[in-house]
């Protein structure tokens, strides 16, 4: 007997060439959004937000909080937040103050001492909130008024500069030259160097995935994207260049997002924080050790969060009791923006420098085109809450 199989649902396949295409639109969506910012705003703004000098400012202006936006990834993914990074920043830019204008001690040694009181601080909140388990929301609130005010003690009120040139610098200066003409020709060549690393790595990274029999994208799409890559990267190091050139800051913040990201993707300890977001249970069944892994992600945030200080004061060439003001709000919605679960267990280095950039071009795009201060808080109110609606729309989705 014969079954008519006209009327039955057919199941159909999607193609493999579309669900690569979506699957790409969907990771790169924040990558696509930042060019949407830019693009408005370089149009909206007559050709001024990409000028060499503008852009400069952006880097200079939002390194710390892009700092912040790394140590800060790593807090949330595990499950937690941090609110206290603002006041922790103000408290260290202050203690450098007293240390380098006060009692002229040597400046690496007391960017080290600096660095040094962020751990403790990192260690005193990651103490009570791995071993204790008081939320960490509690804890940093706790942190945050607690730092806040001793800034206010240790500065009694009134600010402390200026600080030794070679401070300032490290976040206002710029590597130097090898030439002597108009266009700074160092960073055309780091460009270039930067853009063969680029090369290998992704053709290294693609005949791994092969041999492994993993999906890859097609040949055309790969190369494409490749090409890409290389131009945007060149077109930035040339306008670096027709400018002053890489600033200091551009090197430090490389150096972490590279440090960072190899740790959280290719080693056992980013494997853990990974696993205690997911499931924190299920992780310290498996053998993970989520106490300690914890206590050392908020020692971690505690580093960054001195070091986002430093260079704020080094930046303002003052340390000041409202130093900070903030500064946590801006990392927390940096995160968010860049794909960072509420949920945890979610989130990248990469993605959270993404998102700490679209809120910098926001911010500096709606003060070209004279927006008050009070329109621009509540705009970045208005993404936030689409980013976080965003993840929870996807997750809904997936389960």
């Amino acid at each position: 007997m014969k079954t008519d199989l006209s009327n039955q649902p057919q199941l159909v396949k999607e193609s493999p060439f579309k669900s690569l295409i979506q699957n790409n639109i969907r990771n790169s969506s924040m990558i696509i959004a930042l060019l949407f910012i830019m693009v408005l705003f370089q149009i909206l703004t007559d050709g001024l937000l990409l000028r060499p000098l503008n852009i400069t400012n952006l880097i200079l202006q939002n390194s710390y909080i892009l700092v912040l936006a790394i140590g800060m990834v790593l807090v949330i993914i595990t499950g937690h937040i941090d609110l206290s990074v603002g006041s922790v920043a103000a408290f260290v830019g202050a203690i450098s103050a007293i240390l380098m204008v006060n009692y002229e001690v040597p400046m690496f040694l007391a960017v080290i001492i600096s660095l040094v009181v962020g751990a403790i601080i990192g260690a005193w909140q990651g103490f009570w909130v791995a071993y204790v388990k008081i939320p960490a929301f509690i804890v940093t609130l706790a942190g945050m008024l607690l730092f806040r005010g001793l800034t206010m003690i240790v500065l009694e009120g009134k600010s402390i500069a200026p600080f030794p040139e070679s401070f300032q610098k490290i976040s206002s200066g710029f590597i130097p030259d090898i030439g002597g003409g108009s266009i700074h020709l160092l960073t055309i060549i780091i460009g270039a160097v930067l853009s063969l690393i680029l090369i290998f790595t992704q053709i290294k990274g693609r005949r791994t995935e092969v041999n492994y029999q993993f999906e890859v994208q097609p040949l055309g799409i790969f190369i494409a994207k490749l090409i890409g890559m290389v131009a945007l990267l060149n077109v930035f190091t040339y306008i670096l260049a027709t400018y002053e050139g890489i600033p200091n800051i551009l090197i430090i913040l490389a150096i972490l997002i590279v440090l960072y990201t190899f740790v959280t993707n290719k080693t056992k300890a980013g494997r853990h924080v990974y696993a205690i977001g997911g499931n924190e249970k299920a992780a310290q069944l498996s053998g993970i050790k989520t106490k300690r892994m914890t206590f050392w992600v908020f020692v971690n945030m505690g580093v960054l969060s001195a070091l986002s200080g430093l260079l704020f004061a080094a930046r303002l060439n003052a340390a000041t009791p409202k130093a900070g003001n903030l500064f946590e709000l801006d990392a927390i919605a940096a995160c968010f923006i860049g794909g960072a679960s509420a949920y945890g267990g979610i989130g990248t280095v990469p993605g959270a420098i993404i998102g700490g950039l679209v809120m910098g071009i926001m911010n500096n795009g709606m003060s070209l085109l004279g927006l008050g201060v009070d329109w621009q808080q509540g705009i970045k109110g208005l993404v936030l809450l689409a980013a976080v609606a965003f993840d929870i729309y996807n997750k809904n989705k997936a389960s």
